[in-house]
């Protein structure tokens, strides 16, 4: 019995003799299984601080040379505070947006005509003024060279939004003054006087004050060298006026000025006696293809003096527009109407109507002036134009005489290299005629180059 026991005792203590230094082996390995898996997530997240560290190490090596920069660029070269320091904000409208533009812009210019020469300082001899060529004057040998930086302009703006109108002030300038020698002479100082072409505000579908006829199509102008190309062609007048604008429509009472020929004679009188406006209509219609454009005048024409009074009306309607026939080429064209519109066509170049000094009447002068310019981009930094434009005017000599101005006509050849954005340098050729009742005329042939810049 007791031998039986001590024998179960000793197999018992066999096996746990056996087993449990396995059991203490298998949990051994697993220890260090565990160890093993814990050294490497620890070495990861060592990694992971590491380049977080140096990420923000390289952040904030950025972050100050960014402020290095700043400081540069803040701080003047002379040391002395900055002139401006923030944005420029309208006072009026401190929510406003302020812009300023403008070009620079030198013209030069060989002129040769064949009946006289135009006067020295005047218009014409800064741009093509077809009212100005000479006609039976003496034939002078040789040319004239003009060169001046009147027509440099400059513009300031500002638009906002006045609890909930859409609102934009505008004054535009340039350096005509009204010719070559107004303030300064040619020989010293070549001073010129600021010229107001454009004041006015808009809000909403209003505007009020000086701008561009809404009887002229400024989109149309071609892109010439000259001031304005094809001038006799061109209706083109700035004047004060009250507009209405919705959509494609517009409408405007604008400035009354009557331009009446004397009887019998060149001579003309710019009268401001008219007590009702000119009133314009436009139309314009606009796509990828260009835009197409209709307008029409109707105003009284009124003459006073201390013994007579005169008055008359005057229609007209003019159809204009830009075509794109490619991406590299298009047509722009112009063509007006009318009797009793003189003034608003080529600067003027015929008057609005002739008074009779016996009867006082205003007898109105019938016009039909228009123009055609073809643009091609020959590439990014090349492009060329070619213009024609005549001005016809349905003069009665019985009432004007024989020396006012029957037609008018000019061809226009340019070539415009921009060597780089907002550079122009250009020259232009141009051929024109004057034509009077009498069947006199003069011609005009110039070169005409320029430099401009637009900023």
């Amino acid at each position: 019995m007791d031998a039986s026991k001590t024998r179960k005792r000793l197999a018992l203590a066999i096996t746990a003799a056996l087993l449990l230094p396995g059991m203490a082996f298998a949990q051994t390995a697993k220890e260090k299984e565990l160890e093993t898996r814990i050294a490497q997530l620890e070495a990861q997240v060592q990694a992971l601080v590491g380049a977080q560290q140096q990420q923000q190490a390289t952040l904030t090596q950025t972050q100050t040379a960014l402020d290095q920069v700043r400081v540069a660029q803040a701080a003047p070269v002379d040391g002395k505070p900055k002139i401006q320091s923030s944005p420029i904000l309208v006072a009026g409208n401190p929510d406003g947006r302020f812009s300023f533009g403008g070009f620079i812009k030198l013209d030069a210019m060989y002129t040769d005509t064949s009946d006289g020469e135009i006067a020295d300082g005047s218009a014409g001899r800064m741009f093509y003024l077809p009212g100005a060529i000479p006609v039976g004057g003496s034939d002078e040998s040789g040319g004239d060279i003009d060169t001046h930086a009147q027509f440099s302009r400059f513009w300031f703006a500002a638009d906002g939004d006045v609890q909930g109108h859409k609102t934009r002030a505008y004054l535009e300038f340039d350096l005509f003054g009204g010719g070559m020698s107004n303030l300064g002479n040619q020989a010293s100082t070549n001073t010129h006087g600021v010229t107001l072409r454009q004041a006015y505000v808009s809000w909403d579908k209003w505007l009020a004050g000086q701008t561009w006829s809404n009887f002229q199509d400024v989109a149309a102008l071609p892109d010439a060298v000259d001031f304005v190309g094809p001038t006799e062609g061109t209706t083109f007048v700035r004047q004060a006026q009250l507009r209405y604008t919705s959509g494609a429509f517009s409408v405007a009472l604008e400035n009354p000025q009557t331009v009446v020929g004397g009887y019998r004679t060149t001579a003309r009188t710019t009268s401001d006696d008219g007590n009702m406006p000119d009133v314009t209509a436009r139309f314009t219609r606009k796509g990828d293809w260009g835009h197409f454009s209709v307008a029409g005048l109707a105003r009284q024409l009124r003459h006073e003096t201390a013994t007579t009074e005169a008055s008359s009306t005057g229609f007209g309607a003019s159809v204009s527009g830009k075509y794109n026939v490619s991406k590299t080429d298009d047509i722009r064209y112009m063509l007006t109407g009318g009797s009793g519109i003189g003034r608003y066509v080529g600067f003027a170049l015929g008057a609005d109507g002739t008074l009779d000094a016996t009867s006082g009447d205003i007898e109105s002068t019938g016009v039909l002036a228009g123009f055609v310019a073809w643009r091609h981009v020959f590439d990014p930094k090349l492009r060329g134009n070619l213009m024609f434009s005549r001005a016809q005017f349905d003069n009665d000599t019985d009432w004007t005489g024989f020396g006012v101005t029957k037609s008018a006509q000019s061809i226009h050849a340019n070539l415009i290299y921009s060597p780089f954005p907002k550079l122009d340098i250009g020259a232009e050729l141009i051929f024109g005629n004057r034509e009077l009742e009498s069947g006199a005329d003069g011609d005009l042939r110039r070169i005409h180059t320029t430099v401009k810049y637009s900023f």
